[in-house]
């Protein structure tokens, strides 16, 4: 533990099915330290079916098809295979980042995303934030896919916003080994938790040394990556250290 561009990639579904991509996503306090956004989902195993971890997603076939890989805007496919490792293919690779900010804007409603050109998505812009709430409610709902959502605002992927982190690869005795690759990303200053309703999930923020104090009490229930990951993040007094040591976009 640690986790050709001309044609159409074809997957099978247990290729995807073993693949998962989630995001620690990082915010500034005012007083200068940092805090960590946690997602609660359900799980038959831990403090009553509540386990919190990073907002993340598996890898489907979409993630992975010419459509949405044209639809990102930061680094190529042959990058994020050069960074994932090369026991993957260029699309599967790139297609990791396309299901972290995916599973990011399911969990959350925080859209990781560029305009064409690579500018930053203007969140002030009214028109844009209730589009993307009606988009962000869509998806949940499933009356609408991530790239029919990106094509009809004319959004793009940013990949350059993930900074590949760990991957964590579930033991042998697990029912399904899912592949997990983690990646760090900052919030931009204009974009705000979805209010929309996610069902059984819900999203805390929270600083690493309480999220470890809570876990260690057990009133923060997390599996061991999310403790780990946890347990790194405690010795950075600051999101920009971690940005520094990282290579990660303000």
């Amino acid at each position: 533990m640690a986790l050709g561009p001309a044609h159409e990639i074809t997957m099978t579904e247990s290729q995807c099915s073993k693949s998962a991509a989630a995001v620690i996503l990082l915010r500034p306090e005012a007083t200068g330290g940092f805090e960590v956004l946690l997602s609660r989902r359900s799980t038959e195993t831990m403090n009553h079916g509540r386990i919190y971890s990073f907002p993340g997603e598996g890898v489907k076939k979409e993630d992975c098809s010419q459509g949405i890989l044209k639809r990102c805007r930061g680094i190529s496919r042959a990058e994020a295979r050069n960074i994932i490792g090369s026991e993957l293919t260029p699309e599967l690779s790139l297609g990791l980042w396309v299901t972290g900010i995916r599973g990011l804007f399911e969990k959350a409603g925080i859209l990781l995303g560029t305009t064409e050109n690579g500018c930053p998505l203007d969140m002030s812009d009214r028109r844009l934030r209730e589009n993307m709430a009606q988009g962000h409610k869509a998806l949940i709902e499933g009356t609408k896919d991530f790239l029919t959502l990106l094509e009809s605002e004319g959004i793009f992927c940013d990949t350059a916003r993930l900074v590949y982190f760990s991957q964590w690869l579930a033991p042998e005795d697990s029912p399904t080994r899912i592949d997990t690759r983690f990646f760090l990303a900052v919030l931009q200053p204009d974009q705000t938790l979805s209010s929309v309703s996610q069902g059984p999930d819900t999203s805390m923020w929270i600083t690493p040394d309480r999220a470890l104090d809570l876990c260690q009490r057990g009133s923060l229930p997390m599996n061991f990556p999310t403790f780990a990951t946890f347990r790194t993040l405690v010795d950075f007094d600051s999101s920009e250290a971690v940005s520094a040591e990282y290579g990660l976009r303000q």
